[in-house]
Parts: C-alpha cells; structure tokens; sequence
C-alpha cells in the first residue's frame, strides 16, 4: 500500500503553449495533437492557454464566441478521454444569455466536464505609453470558484489577471488545493515585469505548485503575448520555463515534497486567525 501510495504522491504536469491562430479548426487541430503528445509522455494533467481557440482581444470574442458546450468544448471532451488525461482547457470566448465570458473548461479522463471557470477579475488596465486594454468593454465576470479533484490532488483553476488577486490562492489553498493553475495570456509589458514574480509569490505564500499556460508569442497578432508558460514548486522556484516560441512543457509534481515544505515552515498552522481571515462569500 505505502508503495502505492509514493507512487499517487508524485505525477506529471504538462503545460502546452500553442501558437494561436485566427483560424479556429486549425487551433483546435494543433491543440489536439499536443494534448496527445503530451499524455505519450506521460503526462496525467494537461493545461492549455487562454483564448487557445481564438486570438486574444476585445473585437475577437464576440465573433469567436461558442455556447457551452459547442464545437470546442466537444474538441476538449474528446482529447481528454481519448488521452486520459484531466484536460484543463486554457479558455475560449462563451456566450450565454447575451453575455460573453472568458471561460476555462476542465474536463476528466473519461470525457467528463467537471467545471467551468469563468474569469473573474476582467483584465481593465492602462499603462500610460504602454498598453490599455478594457476586457469590461465586452465581457462579463465569473462569479464562483473553481476547483477540481484528482486521484493526485485538488486543484485551483484561475485565468490570467486572477493571479494578481492573492486572496483567490489563499482560498484554494485552505480549501485543500496543493496545484493552481492559471491558463495566462499577459502582455509584452506586464510579462518581463510580473509574470514570474506573482506565480512565485502565490506558489511561496501557499506552499503549492503553481503552474500557467500562456499562447507562443506571435509578433504579428493585434495583442502580443510575452509566453513564458512556467511550473514553480512549494519553494518558489521556478522548475520548468518556455521561451516565447510554441513548446509543450513538462513537470514532475511531487506531493511529498509540498507536504515537507509545510513542515518545514509551518505557516498554515502559524497564521493568526485569531487576528485576520480571508473567507470566500461565493461558494463554487
């Protein structure tokens, strides 16, 4: 049993950073196929970028847009049982209701969808002589949690500008997630400035695997991608990085470690809930 056990202790997480194009069937095609390279070399969790089936942009999602479930969500239900893996679907332009959202589909070995994560912190920045970008301008916000089982472990599903928001990793991580998983699109301006610092900063200040999936960089595209998809262990180190170009990217998840870490520097039993919280309203 022990031996069993060490063995559910330890998978491998596989992270595919696609070139995104503006023909939908070809994304969903190319996707596919690495879904599949990526279960041949072993992996059990595969994550996808955000807005793989589409390119990223406000005048983008509503001609992209599918209901739930559609043409993509039947791509992704099929590529996880086919390969056998849990298929996080990075996310695609929903419509429901007059109303579009940024959503990330997460579906089972068996071809089950287990949950829908709609993006909810919506991406309104403006960095004066860099980039302003409005999200709000087009889509709605999500209004719940996400969370998934495994046979490994549980974990935490955000999108992109959710990462900033360490509350949401907070909750996770006292809801018992040890992986988070953040299918990101972040810019050429906020990429080189925080894209790693605040996978590191979620991963350290929880003690849990952070992972996220970003489209290839295409110099070309209206919105350029920085890429860079990364896997950061309990310890804040940064334990597997793409460059900008299209990759599939592999890391060994290892649960003991993640326990030893917490024994180590025991902050969950240290925190003085005495003195603060942080508690989730919205159940999801």
């Amino acid at each position: 049993m022990s031996g069993i056990l060490k063995a559910m202790s330890k998978f491998r997480l596989a992270v595919v950073q696609l070139h995104v194009s503006k023909i939908k069937a070809d994304n969903l095609d190319r996707a596919q196929k690495l879904v599949k390279e990526a279960a041949g070399q072993g992996a059990k969790v595969v994550v996808l970028p955000e807005c793989f089936n589409s390119p990223y942009g406000t005048g983008f999602f509503a001609e992209y847009a599918e209901k739930i479930p559609g043409e993509s969500t039947k791509v992704l239900s099929e590529a996880a049982k086919d390969c056998g893996v849990y298929l996080v679907g990075g996310s695609i332009p929903e419509e429901d209701g007059g109303k579009l959202y940024n959503s990330c589909l997460v579906f089972g070995p068996d071809g089950k969808l287990l949950v829908k994560h709609r993006k909810i912190h919506l991406f309104d920045i403006d960095v004066p002589g860099k980039i302003r970008f409005q999200e709000s301008e087009t889509l709605s916000p999500g209004n719940s949690l996400s969370m998934f089982e495994t046979p490994f472990c549980k974990v935490g599903v955000g999108i992109c500008y959710d990462i900033r928001f360490a509350e949401l990793a907070h909750i996770y991580a006292k809801k018992g997630c040890q992986l988070l998983v953040y299918p990101g699109a972040f810019n050429m301006t906020t990429g080189p400035a925080h894209w790693e610092l605040l996978q590191r900063g979620r991963a350290v200040d929880n003690q849990v695997y952070v992972a996220t999936a970003s489209p290839a960089r295409d110099e070309s595209a209206s919105y350029v991608s920085w890429g860079h998809s990364t896997v950061v262990n309990p310890w804040g180190e940064v334990i597997a990085k793409a460059g900008p170009k299209e990759s599939v990217l592999y890391a060994d998840i290892d649960l003991q470690y993640l326990a030893d870490v917490r024994q180590q520097i025991p902050i969950t039993t240290q925190r003085r809930n005495d003195l603060y919280s942080v508690n989730s309203v919205q159940e999801g």
